[in-house]
């Protein structure tokens, strides 16, 4: 499946000193305490953490039931913690104790034995919305490849590893709404996995030099071959008219992602719709903004604005008041409240 791996230097240390040496490469309060918080410190070490980690969480939450908010403050600390775990500690062999550590601790969390903040909280939100282990799961098990895959050979490789790092946020969005429930399910499922596919394939091709500098190439190998484009091309730093051309391909890939996946928006109820709506349209805006630098993104990095940040909330909102400006047809309006 892969080109590439990065294997860990030197002997293995035990676990325990590996995993000391993960927390201490990391916030220390991320660590599993001796003594469980309450729900009520948990939920709001959680919040913390969401609001402060991720701007967008902010716009969000704006239209996002109040009951609501803690179900996605306690997922999405979830996924910080994870993904923290593997890629900021610096050593695979340190980030891969830490994952299995956690990894654990989510066992425990199905058992009842919940330890860390993260945990106590999303104990109460997978009883609440019923979500099984599987997505949570599947993250860790994304994370774990970052350890030592880091060259794909097709875009279907590519999107294999999207089925774990990406796919399973959107089915815990789904599950924290109340949309995993009925009979249209699985095209939901199906139209959720393309949109997060293609926000994780519109992210790799926004940061293919900051990824490059970590030893990470998510383009296709046979497509760079294809196009004429080389590891040391992108190590050149300058957009080749092959370069162009190859991000040129991608981009119209993850847009036609975007477009079939927008059915989606028109299936659930209009506060999901609207959050839907929303990071489609992010989405869409940086691939936007990689056009607008004729697929350069060696010497800068496309970034959204922060006045279009605030047309595409506007336009979110406006999709909430007048339901037919949705990129999505036909929103629902009822629904159930988690």
């Amino acid at each position: 499946m892969t080109t590439a791996t990065r294997q860990p230097d030197g002997g293995k240390l035990c676990e325990d000193t590996l995993i000391a040496r993960g927390w201490d490469a990391l916030p220390r309060s991320y660590r599993i305490p001796e003594v469980a918080p309450t729900l009520e410190e948990a939920r709001a070490w959680c919040k913390r953490l969401a609001e402060s980690h991720y701007e967008n969480f902010h716009v969000a939450s704006w239209f996002l039931p109040k009951a609501l908010r803690p179900h996605f403050h306690a997922i999405y600390a979830y996924c910080r913690v994870s993904d923290d775990l593997g890629d900021e500690v610096g050593d695979p062999d340190v980030a891969l104790a830490l994952l299995d550590l956690w990894g654990r601790e989510l066992d425990a969390c199905y058992e009842g034995i919940a330890r860390h903040p993260v945990f106590v909280a999303l104990a109460e939100t997978i009883r609440a919305c019923s979500i099984p282990k599987e997505p949570f799961a599947d993250l860790l098990a994304a994370f774990r490849q970052d350890q030592t895959v880091t060259r794909f050979r097709t875009m279907q490789d590519v999107l294999a590893y999207c089925r774990y790092s990406a796919d399973p946020v959107g089915r815990l969005v789904l599950y924290a709404c109340g949309e995993a429930g009925d009979s249209d399910r699985e095209e939901r499922f199906r139209l959720s996995d393309l949109t997060c596919s293609a926000l994780q394939l519109a992210n790799f091709w926004q940061d293919v030099k900051v990824d490059f500098a970590k030893d990470r190439v998510y383009l296709p190998q046979d497509d760079m071959l294809r196009f004429g484009v080389t590891d040391g091309a992108i190590a050149a730093g300058i957009a080749t008219p092959e370069f162009r051309a190859l991000l040129r391909y991608e981009v119209d890939f993850a847009r036609s992602m975007f477009e079939e996946g927008l059915g989606l928006i028109g299936m659930v109820r209009r506060d999901l719709a609207i959050d839907l709506d929303l990071f489609s349209r992010g989405g869409l805006e940086i691939l936007r903004a990689i056009e607008e630098q004729d697929y350069d993104v060696l010497s800068a990095r496309p970034a959204i604005s922060k006045p279009t940040k605030f047309k595409l909330a506007l336009r979110a909102v406006s999709g909430k008041l007048v339901p037919f400006l949705a990129l999505g047809a036909n929103v629902r309006t009822t629904g159930t409240t988690a």
